[in-house]
């Protein structure tokens, strides 16, 4: 059974980055799909709490997530 709904709450969270425009990301039962969240990037920022992690796309197509 697939389900479909909103950060928070219900089918799309969108997305501001840093001088560019804010995009929506569709998330269904809990996934994102890493095209739609990296979209022609092969990182991105991700702020939790205080801290910054980068989640980036390896040239062996892995992601990788630092501090």
């Amino acid at each position: 059974m697939s389900s479909e709904r909103d950060v928070p709450g219900p089918a799309n969270a969108s997305i501001e980055t840093s001088g560019k425009a804010a995009r929506n990301v569709a998330i269904r039962d809990d996934r994102i799909d890493s095209r739609a969240l990296f979209g022609p990037s092969r990182q991105i920022a991700i702020e939790h709490g205080a801290d910054t992690y980068i989640l980036r796309i390896t040239a062996q197509n892995k992601l990788i997530l630092t501090k």
